[in-house]
């Protein structure tokens, strides 16, 4: 497939910009982070906004020490779906590094996946140093089949990075701004929320071609899916935020159940709609949603 059917200038000067600041913004992150012998006692590990509770009443059910354990599950939960996703997109990308079509976005993909494997280490530094686990990878496989064009299948794989990404930065975004928080979480979640930045810019744009190139094709059923994937997608992604591992780890009495309850609270879908907002305006601004 010609480059030039895919990429258009808005691209090209997206990867020119952003290959740029990757090398002028170039950290060593194994020398960047002072990794303390242990997070300060009663310290808290995540926002209290960010908590899957949070203005659900359901933590006058758990013990002041229950909520301070929820807290710090829900982080190693939170850094090991980052371990785990970022391990998987930088399989798809590392797949598409030099591949005919991919002549111009190839450039930035060398410090996409070199800057995500630097991320994937310092979560998984911190759920090994501190939580002395990795919670269990639940992610779904993405779809293969012969029936998928090459250009649904690089929508699907692109919009799953940018859906995980601008969650995910979400969360990284406001740890990095909390000053209640231990400065060994806010520097992790600043750092990634820097990268990120780039990261997101890069993926809107890929995002946007492929769309682009299904509504050339004409095949509705193409689109119809794509729209039901991301939409389902975006779901699940919030779905795992929720983890009967943390409900476990924190003593939650039948954390299944427990689970069910916070998903099933009112306040839950205003606090997605806060979470998953920019991805929902971004896939309604070029059309994938309604």
């Amino acid at each position: 497939m010609s480059s030039a059917l895919l990429w258009d200038r808005e691209v090209e000067a997206a990867v020119e910009r952003l290959t740029e600041a990757a090398e002028n913004e170039y950290y060593n992150p194994y020398k960047t982070f002072d990794w303390p012998e242990a997070i300060e006692p009663g310290a808290k590990w995540m926002s209290d906004e960010l908590l899957s509770l949070h203005g659900t009443g359901l933590a006058e059910e758990l013990t002041e020490d229950q909520l301070r354990e929820l807290g710090r599950w829900e982080s190693v939960n939170f850094y090991s779906l980052n371990v785990h996703g970022i391990r998987e997109l930088i399989l798809e990308v590392v797949n598409r590094i030099h591949q005919p079509g991919f002549e111009v976005p190839t450039r930035f993909f060398h410090h996409f996946v070199g800057e995500e494997n630097e991320h994937m280490w310092f979560f998984a530094e911190f759920c090994l140093r501190y939580g002395g686990r990795i919670f269990p990878d639940l992610t779904m496989a993405f779809p293969r089949g012969a029936e998928l064009s090459a250009e649904f299948e690089n929508f699907i794989v692109f919009s799953r990075i940018l859906i995980f990404e601008q969650i995910v930065d979400h969360f990284n975004a406001r740890m990095a701004a909390d000053d209640s928080l231990p400065e060994t979480i806010r520097a992790i979640n600043r750092i990634h929320h820097q990268d990120e930045s780039r990261h997101i810019a890069f993926g809107c744009q890929l995002v946007r071609v492929f769309h682009d190139r299904l509504l050339a094709n004409g095949d509705q059923k193409e689109l119809t899916a794509a729209a039901e994937y991301v939409q389902g997608y975006i779901d699940l992604t919030l779905q795992q935020l929720y983890s009967v591992e943390a409900y476990r780890s924190a003593g939650v009495p039948d954390p299944l159940g427990f689970r069910a309850r916070v998903l099933a609270h009112p306040s839950r879908a205003e606090a997605h709609a806060k979470i998953a907002g920019r991805t929902h305006s971004f896939y309604r601004r070029i059309g994938v949603l309604a």
